[in-house]
């Protein structure tokens, strides 16, 4: 695969790589055909999963390669990607309260963001779509990263961490289908707003690859934003998802392995 990737240019790279990680949000999603409503305990163990993922990449791909990547002048090495980390939780916090959504844990509650007409399942489908376009963005500041600076950020660690998103858009493909369909759509229109959803990371993974090729200075910026942004969604998106039928071992437990996974992938095969 490695052999594969290395003969496109990053942005078909980004591409490629958000194309899966679509296609895992649609297999997910095509649960709403088998079900209409997977167990709390397995939905919860899957979401505490991919939260593990996002924690780990976060990290090991994002934060680690931009630390030592360096930083110009007299800056500590840590000062861009700490900056880009608390800008890209500022930015998700900034689009909560102005973008009209209602997270998926907080059913029967008042939607978030400004005043709109729009209700139930379109204001779900609008949470989830703004918190999977960090996750594009964070696939094509990797393989951005990867070509810009190669001894510290790599494609192996890029496809790496394309690997470890499209693994955590499972579940996060199923719940919003199922949701939709626990509100009386059809099991075709819960599959194509759910694989929707992920349609978003193209848009992400292109734009994130064509900012840090185009201004390498921003490269630890960027990185460093990519991971606030996941972190972000991680804490008040997947973990209140997880936990909402009262599951708490469970959820932790599937951290674990997520995390694990994603450490492996992004250490052992790099």
């Amino acid at each position: 695969m490695l052999e594969f990737f290395s003969g496109f240019a990053p942005i078909q790279q980004a591409f490629m790589a958000s194309l899966f990680s679509w296609a895992m949000t649609a297999l997910g999603a095509s649960a709403v055909f088998f079900t209409r409503k997977v167990k709390g305990r397995g939905l919860d163990t899957a979401l505490g999963f991919a939260a593990g993922i996002m924690i780990a990449a976060s990290f090991w791909s994002l934060l680690a390669p931009a630390i030592a990547m360096g930083s110009p002048g007299t800056l500590p090495n840590w000062f861009p990607p700490l900056t880009g980390f608390l800008l890209g939780g500022v930015v998700i916090w900034l689009a909560d309260q102005i973008l009209p959504h209602l997270h998926p844990a907080a059913p029967g509650k008042k939607p978030e963001g400004l005043e709109t007409s729009w209700r139930g399942s379109t204001l779900l489908v609008l949470a989830v779509t703004i918190h999977n376009l960090p996750e594009g963005l964070a696939l094509g500041v990797a393989f951005g990263a990867a070509a810009g600076d190669p001894s510290t950020a790599t494609l192996a660690g890029a496809l790496a961490l394309t690997v470890g998103m499209g693994f955590q858009n499972i579940p996060e493909g199923a719940a919003v289908s199922l949701a939709m369909r626990a509100e009386g759509s059809s099991p075709m229109k819960g599959f194509q707003w759910g694989q929707f959803t992920g349609s978003v990371e193209v848009i992400g993974a292109l734009l994130g690859a064509s900012i840090v090729l185009q201004v390498q200075t921003i490269l630890p910026y960027a990185m460093g934003f990519a991971a606030g942004t996941m972190i972000y969604v991680v804490v008040e998106d997947l973990i209140p998802e997880a936990m909402r039928e009262g599951n708490s071992d469970l959820p932790a437990i599937g951290a674990m392995i997520g995390f694990a996974m994603m450490m492996v992938l992004d250490n052992a095969f790099v």
